[in-house]
């Protein structure tokens, strides 16, 4: 026995064979994307203007590149990474802001794997691999390590129709948030400004219907986007400014294998903070998720509190339990993610008798 083994955790014999199917379950997905442990893999810092490229290859040494965020820089990547043995190499990125969207989907257009990953993790890695240096290089290569030690799971794609909807749906509330603050500021504006402010809010006011057309046009011309959409219709509850955002971000082909990890995705889980007998925090909304999502079913779950059949019961029996109206308000959209998964990946209609009590 090794003299520091009495420093090391004790792991129960239920906790080592969840990692073990983990593990499982991580080399059967790595086999259907063609990878095996010993491939190369792509670390990539991604910022609004640029991305720092190191490519990892099977020996462990490394390339460096450095590309502009944008269709251009992409071009010059892929024909990069073919040149030095890359091509098909499996590509990591952290999911801060919205800057590696369009870097991780002409990756997986181009039919490499490509990992999305918390920017937690690949910090603690770092900080357990005692690296010390903070520059965009450096960032890159801990990414490309992470990748090659871990092997986080794969991100998919979303298909083009669920792209462009979730591109509308985003310029919709760009527009509408434009409109409040001009209608703001009409209400305290100078006589001298008024007439400019309100024919912005004109304008305003055309684009938003036009886009809102053009959103509904778009849907109605896509065969899985209206079924999906008929299907969260007969959610009391949702209305027609909700399902579209819905739509963007669950529709097309179910992204999540459980209610879990959908309401993980919107954020709604709850966070417990508990240590001891001494620490015993508030349960509350993680908020670690899609905050668009979370605002959009706000209102709706408001509005189920007070005027649907099943939100009044689903909110009574909270109130009886002592909860305050805010985290009401929360659990009820937590209940909107999970019913609207549910009816997406079944297929079926909202059942109200389900939700009667």
């Amino acid at each position: 026995m090794r003299s520091d083994s009495i420093f090391q955790p004790e792991v129960s014999f239920g906790a080592r064979m969840c990692k073990v199917g983990q593990a499982g379950e991580r080399r059967e997905e790595m086999q259907e994307a063609g990878m095996s442990p010993q491939d190369a893999v792509i670390g990539l810092d991604v910022a609004k203007a640029k991305v720092d490229v190191c490519l990892r290859l099977a020996n462990g040494k490394c390339r460096s590149k450095v590309i502009a965020n944008n269709s251009a820089g992409f071009a010059e990547l892929m024909a990069w990474l073919a040149k030095h043995g890359g091509a098909k190499a499996h590509a990591c990125m952290e999911a801060t802001g919205a800057y590696w969207e369009q870097l991780a989907e002409c990756l997986s257009d181009a039919d490499h794997p490509v990992s999305v990953v918390n920017p937690a993790r690949v910090k603690a890695f770092g900080a357990a691999m005692g690296v010390r240096s903070k520059t965009d290089a450096a960032d890159a290569r801990v990414i490309a390590d992470f990748c090659a030690a871990q092997r986080p799971e794969l991100w998919r794609a979303p298909p083009v129709s669920v792209r462009t909807l979730k591109a509308l749906v985003a310029r919709r509330q760009a527009l509408v948030d434009l409109r409040t603050e001009e209608s703001n500021r009409l209400q305290v504006a100078h006589e001298s400004v008024k007439t400019s402010i309100a024919a912005v809010l004109a304008t305003l006011e055309a684009q938003i219907r036009a886009i809102e057309d053009q959103i509904r046009d778009h849907i109605d011309h896509d065969p899985t986007l209206r079924l999906q959409r008929d299907l969260l219709e007969s959610v009391p509850g949702l209305g027609e400014a909700t399902i579209p955002t819905l739509l963007g971000h669950l529709g097309g082909p179910t992204r999540f294998s459980s209610t879990k990890q959908a309401v993980a995705y919107v954020g709604v889980d709850v966070r417990h903070y508990e240590s001891g007998s001494s620490v015993r925090g508030r349960p509350r909304m993680s908020k670690r998720g899609n905050a668009r999502l979370r605002r959009a079913l706000y209102m709706p779950a408001v509005v189920s509190m007070r005027l649907t059949t099943w939100g009044k019961a689903f909110a009574a029996r909270l109130t009886e339990a002592g909860k305050p109206k805010m985290v009401i308000i929360g659990a009820l959209m937590r209940k909107l993610v999970e019913i609207a998964f549910g009816v997406l990946k079944s297929g079926k209609p909202f059942d109200p008798r389900r939700h009667a009590t």
